[in-house]
């Protein structure tokens, strides 16, 4: 117990001291976390919209592709993106193997269905007489559109913040994409991985401390727009 204590006790200040190393870390993992949740979302959450407002046939097996791929295994998604991009792949020619665009990619694939899927939940568990409402008033679609995901608002803002939850802790996928290199493509999560390996659990835990800060900042935000949207 009092080696966990002194543990922790390092972890803090090793953070306050602003370690070079620890924030290169901490700004990949945030860069590469952050562009690839930035794509979902302004890709995912017109999709899910369109999907969430429309009446197609297919509509049902789109939906159950999408809830097949929030439950994708990450590191099954981590081996296609690598097929893909490895020299003999079909996007080999592009040289993201071991580079941070691949991380992305990875992150993506497993954000994208998260944030489309539960946006798409939010858009139909809104009220059926809104719709009719701004149709009457002589709403385009695309404004039909927008008021609707005003009103679900609060459920796209959580689906965000869960795909962000999802690609900012993960591990297997990144690992095998990126190729947890120091300097080029260690974030929080494979450093995390290393240290431990290694017997550094000082920067290890503070590695993990930062990954909790981040997901409770998140959500805490989350949570503070669902309160001022109560009001």
């Amino acid at each position: 117990m009092d080696e966990l204590t002194r543990g922790l006790v390092q972890a803090i200040q090793l953070i306050l001291s602003a370690d070079p190393a620890l924030l290169e870390i901490i700004f990949l993992s945030l860069r590469v976390t952050g562009l690839a949740l930035l794509i979902s979302t302004l890709v995912g959450v017109p999709a899910g919209a369109a999907l969430g407002l429309s009446r197609l046939r297919a509509r049902g097996l789109v939906t159950a592709l999408l809830y097949t791929g929030m439950g994708l295994p990450p590191v099954v998604v981590g081996l296609f993106v690598y097929l893909m991009l490895s020299r003999s792949g079909p996007f080999g020619m592009l040289g993201w193997l071991f580079t941070p665009s691949a991380m992305v990619a990875a992150e993506i694939i497993i954000s994208f269905p998260l944030v489309t899927g539960l946006t798409m939940t939010a858009v139909q568990g809104t009220d059926p007489a809104l719709r009719v409402q701004v149709r009457s008033l002589g709403a385009t679609r695309a404004q039909e559109t927008w008021a609707v995901l005003s009103e679900a608002r609060i459920g796209v803002v959580a689906a965000i913040v869960a795909a962000f939850g999802s690609i900012i802790s993960e591990v297997g996928a990144v690992m095998l994409v990126g190729g947890n290199i120091d300097g080029k493509t260690r974030v929080l999560t494979t450093a995390i991985v290393l240290n431990t390996r290694t017997g550094d659990f000082v920067l290890a835990i503070a590695l993990g401390i930062i990954l909790l800060a981040l997901a409770f900042i998140a959500n805490a935000a989350m949570l503070r727009l669902q309160g001022q949207a109560d009001r």
